[in-house]
């Protein structure tokens, strides 16, 4: 994970917190999506198999999961807006370890996906707060790249992630696997119980008042800018998700590789990332945030596109499925941080509903996908390829029209609380 340098950008309100303590705060609290699901993927087929259980409900530990994570957002944006970022995350991680060890021991299918559901819900708080810690302390422009040197430390926890489950799972159990995600959280709500502070510059007293709320939202979902940023980032995580959701059953059970095998898969998948987010810092300051988009979704295209047509071609190979990959994943570390930052950058006075609102639609869609890949997984890599390839297209049409028109930071108004 890189540090944060002297030179990082300039925080728009007051923290005692070092840039590079930012920097770490962002990287745990959004890698815990990542090891929430990556790790877990190699013990999914592992799990299903223990329990005797179809896919559909094997793919339900995960859908379910982000769709509690999606909708608990929606309460978590508006409680911290109220109360301060740091009492919502000690809540959210508490939540989440406990959860997380429940999972662990949970005795059958159907209470390890309830166990889930309350993981997801207590993972939303982490994730909703880092987007909207970084719109506390950074001006829009400013918080796209302080957002792609967090996903950089995301990039790197989901790095370790699969390769840590594989292997758990094939030296101890994917029980052991899913205990680590116990330890990961427990660690993460020391560290901010000892070093985090609160970021909000002023509580809004009336954030939670229901008058205020629906003000807020239709306020949030009628800003063009919010709207084009939130398509984007929906989009980008949409085809990530479809990889993700999918490439356990046709890396191991199509394709034929070991877990540690595809651990390394999903390893490669990262780093690709990284390098994603770090060609995002390179960009921004060159072509800025629009251009930098559409630079970005050309790759994505043509990832998306090479991989849809290698499969039809009849090519169902690990090379033919994780090359295109790569270029989806190059443009994936330029969209996200853009598409997070720019979704909340209108709204420095209600930047968790905003961060939440983005969350929301990015679950909604994943959860979604996941309903559609648990229905037609047929044994091929066909619903895998076909997904990424649909979420690419809808990718380059975001980045190429509503970002260009209506995603200029400068032009952005803030909200009226």
């Amino acid at each position: 994970m890189p540090s944060a340098s002297s030179s990082a950008p300039p925080a728009t309100s007051a923290s005692a917190m070092s840039p590079g303590l930012i920097v770490l705060v962002l990287s745990l609290l959004l890698g815990i999506q990542p090891i929430t699901t990556d790790l877990y993927l190699p013990a999914l087929p592992a799990l299903t198999e223990g329990f005797g259980a179809p896919m559909t409900q094997a793919q339900l530990t995960l859908s379910a999961l982000l769709l509690a994570f999606g909708l608990s957002q929606l309460i978590w944006g508006p409680l911290s807006d109220r109360l301060g970022r740091r009492p919502i995350l000690l809540w959210g991680l508490a939540a989440y370890t406990v959860a997380s060890v429940a999972s662990a021991f949970a005795p059958s299918m159907a209470l390890l996906i309830v166990w889930r559901v309350v993981q997801g819900a207590a993972m939303g708080a982490s994730v909703m707060c880092a987007r909207a810690i970084v719109r506390d302390l950074y001006t829009p422009q400013m918080g796209a790249r302080v957002m792609s040197k967090g996903l950089t430390g995301l990039g790197v926890i989901a790095c370790l992630s699969a390769p840590l489950g594989g292997l758990l799972t094939e030296l101890f159990s994917w029980r052991v696997a899913l205990l680590a995600l116990a330890v990961f959280g427990a660690a993460t709500l020391a560290m901010l119980a000892l070093r985090f502070e609160e970021t909000l510059p002023q509580k809004n007293p009336k954030a939670l008042q229901a008058a205020t709320l629906l003000r807020t939202w239709l306020a949030i979902v009628r800003n063009p800018t919010f709207l084009a940023y939130s398509a984007l980032s929906t989009s980008s995580y949409g085809g990530l998700f479809t990889f993700l959701a999918s490439s356990s059953f046709v890396f191991i059970k199509v394709l034929g590789l070991s877990r540690t095998q595809y651990g390394l898969i999903m390893f490669s998948t990262s780093i690709v990332y990284i390098t994603g987010t770090i060609l995002c810092r390179r960009l921004l300051p060159r072509f800025g945030v629009r251009r930098s988009v559409a630079i970005a979704a050309g790759l994505t295209l043509t990832g998306g596109t090479a991989m849809g047509v290698l499969a039809l071609a009849g090519l169902h190979e690990v090379w033919a499925i994780m090359g295109p990959m790569y270029l989806f994943m190059l443009g994936h570390g330029v969209h996200q941080p853009c598409g997070q930052s720019g979704a909340v950058g209108p709204f420095p006075q209600s930047a968790g509903a905003a961060s939440a609102l983005n969350g929301f639609l990015m679950m909604v869609a994943a959860f979604a996908m996941g309903g559609w890949l648990g229905t037609h997984m047929d044994g091929t890599v066909l619903p895998l390829t076909h997904g990424v390839w649909f979420w690419s297209v809808c990718i380059a049409l975001t980045a190429w029209t509503l970002v260009q028109k209506y995603g200029e930071p400068a032009h952005v108004l803030p909200a009226k609380p």
